[in-house]
């Protein structure tokens, strides 16, 4: 599709939708053009949290609450 093809689609569209369009090119714009950022500022490194945690004891066991559904 050349340009002269999209614009005179676009200007067979009512105002509402050409910005529409509009907002969709600054979007693609920004997604396609604008560099990749991180999101993630560290590396994980596996075992961090070791010994920050701890579980209780009976965390497996059945609870109380769902009785009614366990029989």
């Amino acid at each position: 599709m050349t340009d002269q093809q999209i614009i005179s689609e676009i200007h067979q569209l009512p105002e509402s939708a050409q910005m529409e369009v509009l907002h969709y090119i600054f979007f693609l714009k920004q997604e396609h053009l604008s560099p990749k950022k991180s999101k993630r500022s560290t590396n994980r490194v596996f075992g961090r949290s070791k010994g920050k945690y701890t579980l209780s004891p009976d965390f497996d066991a059945p609870l109380d609450d769902f009785n009614e559904y366990m029989q």
